[in-house]
């Protein structure tokens, strides 16, 4: 989902080369097309060659046939029975503007009537692409818990740079200003507040909260979760329906958004839920650009009403020249780049390998979109 997605978590994505290698030992590689039939056709995998490169080694000692998106993208007779989206396919495309690779990929999987399932490197799975193959049948599996604890390392950034006002303090750098908080305060203006205390309104409950819930605990915030069941998320933990968010937004110091962006999610932050917030409360979001009205928080922080924003996500991305949060003072901006670290593409590695023996086997997949 977001990068969030608000779901059972990533058990099993970290499992590794050797543990891949014992279950082939213990548990015979399906020949067949994994859909109950064995009629010893092999399966054809749409793969980048970068990535095949990489992989080859994996892939060799699985029965499937890797097909490079540039001999598929050479032969328009080429189909294929699954496919990985990997990033260097992606690179920095985004839902709206669409790279030559991304275009080849979608085109491949449209004219394959037998395709049976579809992996993504990212943690959400809400281009519109996904919903069109979800609809025909095909399985998609996100590489969810990937990158969480990255993307949540970014988000108590974000949460520690606005409570120490650290975009203030970069901006009188910039200008060779020496601006300590005392003397802001001697202007009139209070010294940033002790976290300890705080409330945070933590929305969604996938791998990317559950690592950073602790460690805002760790500071002394009280973190209250809001996500699809009202079960507890963990002992001791206040958790409310995504329907009740309204309820405790009146409490919240802080904001933070880290879930997937689907039909309850969209939009979730609207003009009243932003009215709704203590004045002064910060927003956070690690999740999907959709899940906030744009318009309405740019309002909310003009207004004062909302005293800051770390965003690493937008309606529209990249984030329009012309749009007002690109100056407001008390925001920062990030071009989506809150998951991406050197480590990511051996955890997304693992996580697809993983995957593939186990549609190979007919057996379920983790991170399968519902």
């Amino acid at each position: 989902m977001g990068r969030g997605a608000d779901h059972g978590g990533d058990a099993g994505a970290s499992q590794s080369a050797n543990d891949r290698a014992n279950d082939r030992g213990n548990d015979g590689v399906n020949e067949g097309m994994g859909d109950g039939t064995n009629d010893g056709a092999r399966r054809r995998l749409l793969i980048s060659a970068a990535t095949l490169a990489a992989l080859r080694e994996h892939i060799a000692a699985l029965p499937c046939d890797p097909v490079t998106l540039e001999a598929a993208s050479a032969d328009a007779t080429l189909q294929v029975h699954a496919a990985f989206i990997s990033r260097d396919v992606t690179g920095d495309s985004t839902k709206l503007r669409l790279s030559d690779a991304v275009q080849a990929t979608y085109a491949v999987l449209r004219r394959s009537p037998n395709l049976q399932w579809v992996h993504t490197h990212s943690a959400g799975a809400d281009r519109p692409i996904y919903g069109e193959l979800r609809a025909r049948g095909v399985s998609v599996t996100t590489s969810s818990g990937a990158n969480a604890e990255v993307v949540a390392q970014t988000a108590l950034a974000g949460v520690l740079a606005l409570a120490r006002r650290l975009p203030h303090l970069m901006a009188a750098q910039r200008e060779h200003r020496w601006a300590p908080h005392i003397q802001a305060q001697a202007q009139g203006q209070p010294l940033p507040a002790d976290l300890a205390g705080q409330t945070v309104v933590l929305v969604g409950w996938g791998p990317i909260a559950r690592t950073l819930q602790p460690w805002l605990a760790m500071l002394g915030l009280r973190v209250i979760v809001v996500r699809r069941s009202a079960a507890e998320a963990a002992p001791g933990i206040e958790t409310i329906r995504f329907d009740a968010l309204a309820t405790v937004l009146p409490r919240a110091d802080w904001l933070i958004l880290a879930c997937p962006l689907n039909e309850e999610t969209r939009r979730l932050v609207d003009t009243p839920a932003l009215a709704r917030l203590k004045p002064g409360a910060r927003v956070v979001n690690v999740a999907r650009g959709e899940v906030v009205d744009e318009a309405a928080l740019a309002a909310a922080l003009e207004s004062g009403h909302v005293g800051g924003a770390c965003l690493d996500v937008f309606e529209v991305e990249p984030l329009p020249a012309e749009s007002p949060l690109w100056r407001h003072p008390n925001v920062m901006v990030m071009p989506h780049s809150a998951g991406q670290a050197a480590g990511n593409a051996q955890r997304v590695a693992e996580i697809f390998l993983g995957n593939l023996e186990r549609w190979l086997r007919g057996r379920p997949l983790i991170n399968a979109i519902e």
